[in-house]
C-alpha cells in the first residue's frame, strides 16, 4: 500500500485520532495501514448488508463488493489524509470513504443489469415504500398493477428511470447522481413529480380517495 504523505498535527485531533495519523505516517505505516483495512473491510460488509435487501446479490458477490470497496476507500483515504481536520473522529471521516465506494459499486453493478426485468418481489414493495397505508393496499387488489401502468404510462423517461433506480433497485441517491451527472436536491424534485404522477393516477381510477391528491409524496 502506498505510504501516506507527511504533515503536521491535526489541529482538533484527540489521543486516538492522532494514534491513526501518526501511525500511517510513520515508521509503522504498514501495522496501521493493516489495522486500517480491517477496519473498512468491517464497515464495508456492514454497509453491503445493509442494503443487502434491495439488491439482486448474495454470497461471494456481496463480499467481493465489499472488499473492492474497503480497498478503494483505502486508497482514497491514503491520498486524502493531509484533508483529515479533526471535525469529526478519523473513524467516522473514514467511514464516509466506504459508504461513497459501496454506493458507487453497487450502482455500478445495478446499470450493468439495468435491462433486466423488475422482479414481482420488488414491485410488491411499492405501496409500502410510497407511503401508501395498509388500508389503501387492502382496498383494491388492483392497486400494484394500477401503480405499474402509472410508471409506465404517466411518467417521463427521466421520471421512470430514477424511479425505477431509487424505489425499486434501491440505488443510493449520491450514487445515481453521479450517474446522471445530476445532484440530490434535483434528484429529489423529480422523485417528487413522479409520485405526484403516480398519486394522480391512482385517485383518477379510483384507487385512492380524492381528497389525497394534493398529498405530498
Amino acid at each position: 500500500m502506498a505510504s501516506a504523505s507527511r504533515a503536521g498535527p491535526v489541529v482538533g485531533a484527540d489521543a486516538d485520532d492522532a494514534r491513526w495519523i501518526d501511525g500511517l505516517r510513520g515508521p509503522r505505516t504498514a501495522q496501521a495501514e493493516g489495522r486500517l483495512h480491517d477496519l473498512l473491510v468491517r464497515a464495508a460488509r456492514a454497509e453491503v448488508a445493509r442494503r443487502a435487501g434491495r439488491l439482486r446479490l448474495a454470497g461471494p458477490e456481496l463480499d467481493d463488493i465489499a472488499h473492492q470497496a474497503a480497498h478503494d476507500a483505502m486508497l482514497a483515504i491514503l491520498r486524502k489524509l493531509d484533508t483529515f481536520r479533526g471535525d469529526s473522529r478519523f473513524t467516522t471521516w473514514a467511514y464516509k470513504f466506504v459508504i461513497f465506494e459501496v454506493s458507487g459499486k453497487i450502482a455500478r453493478h445495478f446499470w450493468a443489469h439495468a435491462d433486466e426485468p423488475v422482479e414481482a418481489e420488488q414491485w410488491e414493495r411499492l405501496p409500502d415504500r410510497l407511503g401508501f397505508s395498509p388500508e389503501d393496499a387492502a382496498e383494491s387488489a388492483d392497486l400494484l398493477d394500477a401503480v405499474r401502468r402509472a410508471v409506465d404510462g404517466q411518467l417521463t423517461d427521466r421520471q421512470r428511470e430514477v424511479f425505477v433506480a431509487l424505489v425499486l433497485h434501491g440505488v443510493p441517491v449520491d450514487a445515481l447522481a453521479e450517474r446522471m451527472g445530476t445532484n440530490r436536491n434535483a434528484l429529489y424534485k423529480t422523485m417528487f413529480d413522479a409520485r405526484r404522477k403516480i398519486r394522480g393516477f391512482l385517485v383518477a381510477h379510483g384507487h385512492l380517495p380524492q381528497a389525497r391528491i394534493g398529498e405530498q409524496a
